[in-house]
């Protein structure tokens, strides 16, 4: 980590399609070796999928309430103390939340194997929109890690 200065945060622009921030970083999650036309095929196709599967609602209010489903709140962190390592439990930053639920979105619709991705990605989403799916498994287990650790919590600085 450089001593320097704080590297400083750039704005992320709007996508084309929806002129939306929230699917331009999606679309940079999914992003992979610098394909930009791929992910955003993805992505639009992905939103297409929710709109025919779910034509009464918005695809954009769909993917923030996923989102906002799979934001954790608590994490653990592991803190060396006097030669022992403890996991300690903190609050995560808006934008890391915001990171890890899209994060765990795309990982966990990369690894539905058989399907195309932008079928993988809609019907995570729509399990996210749920309250259900593996990312929404995935932030109750790190809220339970942080519940279980919460005895470690005087050690955060």
């Amino acid at each position: 980590m450089s001593r320097r200065r704080q590297a400083t945060r750039r704005p992320v622009p709007r996508d084309g399609k929806f002129n939306n921030v929230l699917v331009s970083r999606l679309v940079n999650t999914v992003m992979q070796c610098g394909k930009k036309s791929v992910a955003q095929r993805i992505v639009y196709g992905a939103m297409d999928e929710i709109i025919s599967k779910n034509p009464a609602s918005n695809p954009l209010e769909v993917l923030q309430r996923a989102v906002d489903n799979a934001k954790p709140r608590l994490e653990v962190k592991a803190r060396r103390v006097g030669g022992a390592t403890y996991q300690v439990p903190l609050e995560v930053p808006a934008d890391r939340q915001f990171a890890l639920a899209l994060r765990w979105l795309v990982d966990f619709a990369d690894a539905r194997k058989g399907i195309p991705m932008k079928e993988a990605l809609a019907a995570e989403i729509l399990e996210a929109y749920q309250g259900q799916g593996n990312a929404i498994r995935k932030r109750d287990e790190v809220h339970k890690m942080a519940q279980a650790n919460k005895a470690f919590a005087h050690f955060r600085w």
